[in-house]
């Protein structure tokens, strides 16, 4: 999954598609993602001494990280993304379309550069 938090993803299925928002948090083991704004759900409070009114608390749930497409920086469109290994070693994330970097997965490392 390379989705990390602080992303901004489209939500391409379910009642909220269409929707976009900066990723909260990421589960890897159940392969789930928090956006901001998405998915909200209503948790009923009971009147408490700090709550004494009690009432509904708006709070986003999280989705399947299959539901959200990461934002291609140039076309600003959701898009697949890849991984691309440059001539110096470093691997990048880069939009499958367009080819434009996301972010570099890592630095470049000499045992995995292209030798001419």
């Amino acid at each position: 999954m390379h989705i990390r938090v602080d992303d901004i993803v489209q939500v391409i299925a379910g009642d909220d598609r269409g929707k976009r928002g900066k990723v909260l948090r990421v589960n890897r083991d159940n392969g789930k993602v928090t956006v901001q704004g998405v998915n909200l759900v209503y948790r009923h409070l009971k009147p408490s001494k700090n709550n004494p009114q009690g009432g509904r608390l708006s709070k986003e749930m999280p989705m399947d990280a299959s539901n959200v497409q990461l934002i291609d920086p140039s076309t600003n469109q959701p898009t697949r993304v890849g991984v691309a290994y440059q001539p110096d070693g470093s691997k990048h994330l880069v939009a499958k379309k367009s080819r434009t970097l996301i972010r570099v997965l890592s630095k470049a490392n000499p045992k995995y550069a292209r030798k001419r």
